[in-house]
């Protein structure tokens, strides 16, 4: 069962703090809003941003993973398998493209972005206007737009400290699971009422939402919120599987074979990154890797600790301590 006994701050945040006074380490909430901490044990002092954020990164490394552009080209250029995709720097210039991606499987996202803000994926793209609107939404996160192929499989975030992969969910886009009884709504309405979920990363899971991207995805589906699915019926709400927007997470550490976590222990490096989220897309979790069945989708510079400490299935990773492993304390 998770605890969040620190009131206004970030479960993440609150779990080091837990991890820390276990270890008779002292702690000062520097910035309550701002998730930032002070940790003291002897004459060593580390200062730690929202739980992953500390001095064992370098200034460029987070900078390097929050450009989607530049993260591609360094790993591509490590032969790590990345989507194909194009960049461009307007609306106009996005509808220029837009039969060339026409009846292909794409991903619409700002360059720099995390938490799943601002990204579309289109299968089999018809709809001309479709691809207008989610361009438009992702220019309202950045100026700068990517356009990728949708690598199919199954997306896992792989959370690398120093030098190993310390856990790995799956993550399930948000859904629910139909009674024969009750609406889409109804049913959203009572899953989020498990009290691992809430709202500003708080709890282990977030509360999902019935907003327009997932509104259009049941429509897509020819389904709406007053739709009753038939009792056992999985109902997908978003393509995307973040954690953030309402998705589920299932432990699968011990279940992946070595060769992917060390792809993403060499993603991480590439980067210089001494704490990452690798978010990889795997077709077959057994094969090992090549280069058709897996790819990287993105590198977080910000990865949370609570869901891999907390997943909806599966067992406590304690990341926490990993993180003050990597620090010396």
């Amino acid at each position: 069962m998770f605890i969040n006994n620190h009131d206004g701050l970030e479960l993440s945040t609150a779990m080091l703090i837990n991890a820390a006074e276990r270890r008779g380490i002292e702690v000062e909430i520097l910035d309550l809003e701002d998730n930032f901490i002070r940790l003291k044990k002897g004459d060593k002092i580390e200062y730690i941003k929202q739980a992953t954020r500390t001095s064992a990164d370098t200034y460029i490394a987070p900078l390097i993973m929050e450009n989607k552009e530049v993260t591609k080209l360094v790993l591509r250029e490590k032969g790590i398998n990345v989507p194909a995709g194009i960049k461009v720097k307007s609306a106009a210039e996005a509808m220029a493209h837009y039969e060339e991606f026409r009846g292909k499987d794409i991903v619409v996202k700002p360059k720099s972005a995390n938490f799943g803000i601002g990204i579309v994926i289109h299968k089999n793209l018809q709809c001309e206007n479709c691809y207008r609107t989610a361009v438009i939404n992702a220019f309202s996160h950045d100026t700068s737009v990517l356009i990728e192929e949708f690598v199919p499989g199954k997306e896992y975030r792989f959370l690398v400290i120093g030098d190993k992969v310390v856990g790995i969910l799956h993550r399930v886009p948000a859904n629910v699971v139909g009674d024969g009884v009750h609406t889409i709504e109804a049913l959203v309405t009572e899953k989020n009422q498990d009290p691992l979920r809430g709202k500003g990363y708080v709890t282990p899971l977030e509360k999902i939402h019935l907003g327009k991207t997932e509104i259009a995805f049941l429509s897509e589906q020819t389904k709406s919120i007053e739709t009753i699915p038939e009792n056992g019926e999985t109902v997908f709400l978003r393509e995307n599987s973040n954690i953030s927007t309402g998705g589920d997470s299932l432990d699968f550490t011990d279940e992946i074979i070595y060769d992917y976590k060390a792809i993403a222990v060499a993603a991480a490096q590439a980067v210089g990154a001494r704490i990452c989220g690798a978010d990889i897309i795997i077709r077959d979790i057994q094969k090992k890797p090549d280069a058709t069945n897996y790819s990287i989708i993105e590198l977080n510079f910000n990865p949370a600790l609570h869901i891999h400490n907390y997943p909806f299935v599966g067992k406590n990773r304690h990341v926490d301590d990993k993180v003050l492993d990597l620090l010396g304390f």
